[in-house]
């Protein structure tokens, strides 16, 4: 093929080109005609239907404020139908169901709560002012019905009651009887008794019953959410109070002044401090004890008056109970006192630690204080006491003579008195650390150390008494044998040591050497009849064989 062929074909081709091109320029222009004309047509559409669009969506929108205001009004109507039931209940009062009744007034408070934050409500003043006056009748009602249970439950409790509550070691049928001091017997609680004491079960006795202590809880809440805390602590304090003094009193509590303690007898005195000193300890382990827990258990989320409704419940009869140690510890002092002062003294360190924790709160704290100060003036009173009776024993000035110079009636009495003081030794030790830091073994040393010496002084000054000097060498040798004797027997011999002891039968056997001397020497002047009853004399002497007086020979 030649290039002038090549040539025409390519011409053709170009011109097939063109010439489609300009075909397709066409269809697009007419194809821009069409799609201008459907715009001009949508937009003309649009600008029809746009009225329609706006009312579709008013439509819409009252639709959906049409179904929230019938949501709210539904909320209303369910408020309003849920205060009616709850005012239905509320007039029928707590008697048939108090469960429902309390679960009304809750009912009630989330009306209020409600319709006070919802006070747009052309109804809401109406509506709180009814739920309001509802709610204060209710609440009323919930007080009276909190008086009435509390009462018709609280009883006081019987002694009998109390004491199967108390260990078997301290019920009255074992030890229930006071402690006659004198009686060489009798211990000491904290001595002989410390022990099993320590690891007694007391069971606390039941004021109110179980299942009523629940609804008196819900009662006191309902009061106390309502604003009425000071009427929930008037009817508490009042009625338990009183229930409480009741007990105390059905006990054999009675409140005593120094003076009417000074009139009595020392027997009643002294039955009646046995007594104290037991219900002291039912009081506090029992007693208040229980008041604690009940008071804690109804009053239980009510911490404001929880601890100071304890202590006005508790006030009177703890006063009551005090008042009578105080009494005894301001009386004229005897020596006979100091036993059943170290018992008082006992029991009271006894139950301190219980008595800090029972009265422990804020509330509480002039109890707790005049509880220790009880503790701390009966201590003061049996030391005075114990010093009282050191100076009265080396003063003794009784004109009681012994007329055989056997053991003199006041040697006996002393040494029984020291003998039944080791019975305290632990009682004795706590006393003495209450004034002096010093060791308490080597204070009750020096102390016992002291009474004998002053018994020994006051028995030189009587051996005086005695014409006779062989009389008065008798005299002083039967007496200090029998202290030498009755420390050996006793525990009085570990204290003061086998030094004391040594140095004592020294004495003994010094005043016998000496009556055997003036004996002899006196005999020499008179019959022989006289000299054989002499040299028999003297042979009792050596074998230890003394004239002693009935006390002392039942001793032995």
């Amino acid at each position: 093929m030649g290039v002038p062929q090549t040539m025409e074909a390519l011409r053709e081709r170009a011109d097939f080109i063109k010439e489609s091109l300009q075909k397709s320029q066409i269809i697009t222009d007419n194809m821009a005609t069409i799609l201008g004309s459907f715009d001009h047509r949508l937009s003309a559409l649009e600008t029809a239907m746009r009225p329609t669009q706006i009312r579709t969506h008013s439509i819409r929108r009252a639709h959906e404020n049409i179904d929230k205001t019938l949501k709210a009004a539904e909320v209303i109507l369910s408020q309003f139908d849920l205060t009616r039931k709850a005012e239905a209940k509320i007039l029928r009062g707590p008697h048939e169901d108090l469960e429902s009744y309390l679960e009304a007034i809750d009912q009630l408070r989330s009306n209020v709560k409600f319709f006070s934050s919802n006070k747009s409500f052309k109804s809401s003043d109406g509506v709180l002012n009814h739920a309001n006056q509802l709610l204060a009748k209710a609440i009323s009602k919930l007080e009276e019905e909190f008086r009435q249970l509390l009462t018709n439950y609280s009883k006081p409790v019987e002694p009998d009651r109390l004491f199967e509550c108390l260990p078997n070691s301290l019920r009255p049928s074992s030890s229930g009887s006071p402690r006659k001091h004198g009686d060489d017997n009798s211990k000491s609680p904290t001595e002989h008794q410390g022990k099993s004491l320590e690891n007694a079960v007391y069971t606390l006795p039941t004021l109110i019953p179980p299942r009523v202590i629940p609804l008196l809880h819900d009662l006191a809440q309902q009061m106390a959410q309502a604003g009425h805390q000071q009427q929930l602590f008037r009817i508490y304090r009042d009625t338990r109070a009183s229930v409480l003094e009741q007990s105390v009193r059905k006990l054999g509590v009675e409140r005593l002044s120094k003076d009417d303690v000074q009139k009595m007898q020392w027997e009643v005195l002294e039955a009646k401090i046995g007594n104290w000193i037991h219900y002291m300890r039912i009081a506090v382990k029992l007693l208040f004890a229980g008041e604690k827990k009940l008071c804690d258990q109804i009053l239980d989320g009510v911490d404001s008056l929880r601890d100071q409704c304890f202590a006005e419940v508790t006030v009177n009869s703890v006063s009551v109970l005090l008042s009578f140690g105080e009494a005894i510890a301001k009386s004229k002092r005897s020596p006979e006192k100091l036993f059943v002062l170290l018992d008082m003294y006992e029991i009271m360190r006894e139950l301190h630690s219980e008595i800090e924790v029972l009265f422990g709160s804020k509330a509480c704290i002039e109890m707790r204080d005049s509880a220790l100060s009880l503790t701390k003036r009966l201590a003061q009173t049996a030391q005075e006491t114990f010093c009282d009776f050191e100076e009265a024993v080396e003063k003794d000035a009784t004109k009681t003579a012994v007329l055989d110079g056997t053991v003199h009636p006041l040697t006996s009495y002393v040494i029984n008195y020291v003998k039944f003081l080791f019975d305290y030794q632990s009682t004795l030790k706590q006393l003495f650390q209450e004034f002096d830091a010093s060791d308490p073994d080597s204070q009750l040393t020096s102390v016992t150390t002291r009474i004998m010496q002053a018994l020994q002084n006051n028995l030189d000054g009587k051996s005086k008494q005695y014409k006779d000097p062989a009389l008065t060498q008798l005299f002083l040798m039967n007496n200090i044998h029998y202290i030498v004797r009755s420390v050996r027997r006793s525990e009085a011999k570990d204290l003061l040591g086998d030094d004391w002891v040594q140095i004592h039968r020294r004495i003994v056997q010094q005043h016998a050497n000496q009556y055997k001397r003036v004996s002899w020497a006196k005999m020499c002047r008179f019959c022989s009849v006289s000299l054989f009853r002499v040299v028999d004399q003297a042979a009792v002497v050596e074998s230890e064989v003394m004239v002693v007086p009935v006390e002392f020979q039942e001793q032995q």
